[in-house]
């Protein structure tokens, strides 16, 4: 009877374990695709950074040829304004851009961040036998193996004897 109980409550482990595992795979893949699609929403605005960043380097050629081209010979201050004008319109909608990406990066990062505080609270609430930290491990096997039986040594170290069993088949003794 203890023995048909035993492996119906190991059986039961299992199941929980298992169905646990299942559903920290299903976790972290909706979280990944969910990642992904914020990097991608991500690439997407660093490819239009690049596409703008193109379009007016090619005005800043067209107005270089310009200036050249022009009859009338400008300034130096003219020219600065000019060039200090030009860098700004080239300049502020990069600015614009790398605000929202910094705002998007920024609420990534909070999200991962509480989504790791919710995984280590619910690994804290995981209870593991204490002898698996490997403190009651070596006592087990030596008094099994002076041929104490395995309610006595569960009596003795205040563990249950489906500990004192796992610890002897983990360790492939008994």
């Amino acid at each position: 009877m203890n023995l048909e109980n035993f492996n119906f409550s190991i059986e039961y482990v299992v199941v929980v374990m298992a169905g646990l595992i299942l559903y920290l795979l299903y976790y972290v893949y909706t979280k990944d695709s969910h990642y992904s699609r914020n990097i991608r929403s991500v690439a997407s605005v660093v490819e239009d950074l690049n596409r703008e960043i193109f379009y007016l380097k090619r005005e800043l050629k067209e107005t270089e040829s310009a200036i050249k081209k022009a009859p009338q010979r400008m300034s130096d201050d003219e020219i600065y304004q000019e060039i200090e004008r030009s860098v700004y319109d080239m300049v502020h909608p990069l600015s614009l851009a790398l605000k929202q990406i910094e705002g998007n990066i920024n609420a990534i990062e909070m999200e991962i961040e509480s989504r790791i505080a919710q995984l280590e609270s619910g690994v804290k609430q995981i209870s593991i036998p204490a002898s698996i930290h490997g403190n009651d491990d070596e006592k087990i096997i030596t008094m099994f193996q002076q041929g104490i039986a395995i309610e006595t040594i569960a009596k003795e170290l205040h563990i249950s004897k489906p500990e004192v069993e796992f610890v002897l088949k983990i360790n492939k003794i008994k």
